[in-house]
């Protein structure tokens, strides 16, 4: 999969490459605010991480984790939502 991003505002989760053929990311192949990385390894697939959004303070934070590890349950425990593989695209008529 490689680079995961979340858009602040919406929530939305994307990886790099959909940005790119959605036309969000220009030359620099970094998508603009409120497009941000979600943190984790650039090799990243959704078979062994998960990708979690919170909203916290008014805007959503994202993160990548092990799945089926400590850290997934207690994410969840604290209100972290999973997204599902098939959520994961850039959004409809970027």
């Amino acid at each position: 999969m490689g680079l995961f991003f979340i858009d602040t505002d919406q929530g939305t989760v994307a990886t790099q490459h959909q940005l790119i053929a959605a036309g969000v990311a220009g030359d620099t192949g970094l998508p603009p605010r409120p497009w941000l990385r979600i943190q984790g390894t650039g090799d990243a697939s959704t078979m062994w991480y998960a990708i979690m959004r919170k909203r916290e303070r008014g805007v959503f934070i994202g993160t990548l984790v092990l799945r089926h590890s400590p850290h997934h349950a207690l994410l969840t425990e604290q209100g972290w939502e999973e997204i599902s593989p098939d959520a994961i695209r850039a959004p409809a008529g970027a």
